[in-house]
């Protein structure tokens, strides 16, 4: 049986001004409405004209020239369920699944949003601030 092949991080930069040859036709709309520069990617596929990323539930064929592989793993992924590990005082952590991964190039450390209930938490966490639930 063959192994699985390691999952692979990275940024996919792209904005509207590059242009939309990049992404691929079924993928564009929904692609420029997740508004991709500082998002985490996992690059789960490739071919030799499209790769295959993973944001959260969604996946997008997108072109490899943009795309810029990361060696750091971040603490978590999407679908992670999570708990905040120090809130404020009086109220109750907030615990839900990682929906969002930022990626900070400038400190090269990943930041992380969640889903509570149905609904986005405003807030982003730091690695430290989270620990699994």
């Amino acid at each position: 049986m063959p192994r699985p092949k390691p999952v692979v991080h990275g940024l996919y930069a792209w904005t509207p001004a590059y242009g939309y040859h990049y992404i691929h036709p079924a993928n564009r709309r929904t692609f420029e409405y997740l508004e991709p520069v500082g998002k985490l990617f996992e690059k789960i596929d490739e071919d030799e004209q499209w790769l295959l990323l993973r944001y959260d539930e969604q996946q997008f064929k997108v072109r490899p020239e943009l795309f810029k592989e990361l060696y750091g793993k971040p603490a978590f992924s999407f679908g992670d369920v999570v708990e905040e590990i120090a809130p404020e005082p009086g109220r109750p952590p907030h615990r839900g699944l990682i929906s969002d991964v930022f990626w900070d190039e400038a400190t090269d450390r990943a930041r992380f949003q969640m889903v509570e209930r149905k609904r986005k938490v405003k807030r982003v966490f730091e690695a430290e601030e989270l620990r699994f639930a």
